[in-house]
């Protein structure tokens, strides 16, 4: 999926943001025109730019369209916090990464500690919370890398993200896993940190806060005729958030409807999943399958 598609629910959010800033110019009976003289812009390009969201308003011209169209006050300070809740829905890697590695992990801490129903589907790595010290210095390394990131602070963004783990211990909280069993076959570390990995996870599903199922290989997806095929990898937080991590960047889903559509999209893959001891015996076989160094 590209990150254009991906992206649908920020530039939504951006629209719904600019259909809102249309209705409040035409209910104070002001053109375009005469809206962008008022705030002493030139032309009425911009305001037509910013009203079909090709041109994303600053917090400094959306406080002077409300002055020129007398919102009140709380209304004003309602569309500021929309505009920047559509503004941190989609954040490229670069941007993301600006302040390092370190800082970039920090960022979601809060969501990891509020969270009491965490839901994790995953079709290419070993999730954050369930993976060892080693498989997560790898996989940051890989990112410093391909992500060109300029701050060199790895160790501490590892530090962060084992810290992070905790949240595993919290009693108020339950973490359900569903893993592609390719998951467990991609060998992109040494044998001796793939075996780790594996290992920890047959320890980390003993907890009773996690819940972790993978979908066999050899599974049949023509659940209901339909086909319950792949997606890309998601984090639902509660029923209040989706993250999606793709190639170019972050995206969030807060709109109610599109959260259902990855609900259901999880109840579909929740469904091809083995549990306990299925699930076991296909970790062991990776395990097993993994030559000595």
């Amino acid at each position: 999926m590209s990150s254009a598609s991906s992206s649908s629910s920020a530039q939504a959010a951006r629209q719904h943001l600019a259909d809102q800033l249309r209705e409040i110019r035409e209910d104070s009976g002001l053109t375009g025109r005469k809206l962008a003289e008022l705030a002493g812009w030139h032309g009425v390009s911009k305001v037509s730019k910013i009203e079909h969201g090709t041109r994303p308003i600053s917090p400094e011209d959306l406080r002077e369209w409300c002055r020129v169209c007398d919102v009140p006050p709380g209304r004003t300070e309602e569309l500021l916090a929309e505009l920047r809740a559509a503004a941190g829905m989609w954040i490229s890697y670069k941007q993301l990464n600006r302040g390092g590695l370190k800082q970039a992990q920090e960022s979601v801490r809060a969501r990891y500690e509020r969270v009491r129903l965490m839901r994790v589907y995953s079709n290419k790595v070993i999730p954050g919370l369930l993976q060892t010290q080693g498989y997560t210095t790898a996989a940051l390394m890989a990112v410093q890398q391909e992500q060109a990131v300029e701050v060199d602070n790895v160790a501490e963004a590892v530090a962060e993200r084992m810290e992070r783990r905790r949240v595993l211990f919290r009693p108020d909280a339950r973490f359900m896993f569903v893993l592609e069993e390719a998951v467990l076959w991609h060998r992109t570390t040494s044998h001796a940190i793939h075996t780790e990995q594996l290992r920890h996870l047959l320890a980390t599903m003993r907890m009773p806060s996690v819940s972790l199922g993978i979908i066999p290989r050899t599974a049949d997806r023509t659940i209901g005729g339909q086909g319950a095929w792949p997606e890309e990898s998601f984090t639902m937080s509660d029923f209040a958030q989706v993250n999606v991590e793709l190639v170019s960047g972050y995206l969030t889903v807060v709109q109610p409807d599109e959260i259902a559509m990855y609900l259901r999209a999880w109840d579909r893959l929740f469904a091809l999943a083995v549990l306990g001891s299925r699930a076991r015996a296909l970790i062991l076989q990776a395990v097993e399958a993994l030559p000595d160094e």
